[in-house]
């Protein structure tokens, strides 16, 4: 969007007790993305939304991107699909409607949802303090400083985090995403993301310090690796099965998971990273996760493979308010509370999202966008991923609006979330329709 999220888009780039409750039905839709209008019955112009694909066109042409795809919707129906580019370079296999996507931090929301599925079920409270459910971290300490021999000094946490600040990156997690500070670089070379399994690595982020005292400030973190935990104990599930009964199956989502069987490898686009010399090369490193067999540990922060027509049916229940196609998800009151900020006057002031914006539960959320620089509707609210994916919805003009690439770091370079929305906002021009 028009704020600093780009820059945590880029930062997710580094990714990274009761029994179960029976699943609704699931309903046998095929993952489509939604019926097409023309631009003009939705509000929009099909000449000034084409101005967004000669940009798109030439982000491709001069190499920053081997392929993009844009995605906008209004009032449950598509008034935009354009698909640019290849899915691999190498082959020259061009991009296509059902090429799948690695959609790293884009996870975040659908483990987000998956938690508040269970929230509604009244399994958890906002309030409660996490060690409720993970008592791993009943014994946290904080960071305090480095002694004269480089040693980390802590001291005891002052109370455990609750389960809102869980939510809203407020813990005083970090991540390890960068190793510029004692804390991230404790949290990399832990290796604690790479677990063989869930309780496993909460055991290995209890060992570690928080960055800052629960509640003191936003910091971008493990807080949703730590939902997924929450998911699989409170559900007797794992989280892949959860999502799969609870989200992806009554939502016709085929192709989204946290791994590929091998019929469907040769649809996935390939990664790219960006490299300030030479240009777009093939992706290497911690960041490229094994997605070729089922995980041990799902990342519920950034493990998801998805496709434009899946990601498109998550995102239009929730521009629906929790349901689609008479699949209900969420009350409309739950996904109002996701997308509304939590953030105190004192977290706001030291959050890197940019003035205006906020944090909901698992979603930045638009409070002000002439604040924001942004020509959104107000309580507009998105998150992205690490290899540039990105996607907003909008309550107030009921649409949401998604993209798709597939080069780590793009997301911060090429900023085509804001791109995008200047020209989808330049493109509504008769916002009643």
């Amino acid at each position: 969007m028009g704020w600093k999220r780009s820059t945590l888009t880029a930062l997710a780039a580094g990714l990274l007790l009761a029994g179960p409750v029976a699943a609704p039905a699931v309903v046998q839709a095929r993952a489509t993305v939604l019926a097409p209008a023309k631009p003009e019955a939705l509000g929009f112009s099909s000449e000034r939304l084409a101005k967004m694909d000669a940009a798109m066109k030439a982000l491709v042409d001069r190499g920053a991107a081997p392929g993009v795809i844009t995605y906008v919707a209004r009032h449950g129906r598509t008034a935009h699909y354009s698909i640019y580019g290849k899915a691999d370079l190498a082959s020259g296999a061009p991009l296509k409607e059902d090429t799948i996507f690695r959609m790293y931090s884009q996870t975040k929301p659908v483990t987000g949802v998956a938690m508040m599925i269970l929230f509604e079920e009244g399994r958890w409270k906002l309030d409660e303090p996490v060690t409720k459910y993970v008592p791993e971290f009943k014994n946290l300490r904080v960071f305090k400083g480095l002694d004269a021999k480089g040693k980390m000094i802590t001291e005891a946490a002052s109370r455990p985090p609750t389960m809102r600040e869980i939510m809203t990156h407020t813990g005083g997690f970090a991540y390890g995403l960068t190793t510029d500070n004692p804390v991230d670089a404790a949290y990399r070379e832990s290796g604690m993301l790479g677990s063989p399994t869930l309780r496993e690595a909460m055991s290995e982020a209890a060992k570690l310090p928080l960055a800052n005292q629960p509640g003191e400030q936003w910091r971008y973190s493990i807080a949703v690796d730590i939902q997924g935990y929450i998911v699989e104990k409170l559900s007797g599930q794992s989280l892949p099965e959860f999502m799969q009964s609870r989200i992806f199956g009554p939502l016709g989502m085929k192709d989204t998971a946290f791994w590929l069987p091998p019929e469907k490898q040769s649809r996935m686009a390939s990664l790219y990273m960006l490299d300030r010399q030479k240009g777009i090369v093939p992706a290497d490193g911690f960041m490229v996760l094994d997605i070729s067999k089922p995980p041990t540990a799902a990342n519920g922060g950034g493990g998801l493979v998805s496709t434009v027509a899946d990601y498109a049916r998550f995102a239009q229940m929730l521009c629906n308010g929790g349901e689609l196609d008479g699949v209900r998800i969420l009350s409309p009151s739950t996904v109002k509370l996701m997308a509304t900020n939590h953030l105190t006057d004192a977290q706001l002031a030291k959050q890197p999202l940019g003035p205006g914006v906020g944090f909901g539960l698992d979603f930045g959320v638009v409070m002000d966008p002439a604040a924001a620089g942004t020509p959104a509707g107000m309580g507009s609210f998105s998150w992205g991923g690490a290899a540039g994916t990105w996607f907003w919805v909008d309550p107030e003009n009921d649409l949401f609006v998604m993209g798709m690439i597939q080069v780590i770091g793009g997301g911060q370079a090429y900023r085509l979330d804001e791109l995008s929305q200047q020209f989808v906002y330049a493109a509504l021009v008769d916002p009643s329709k």
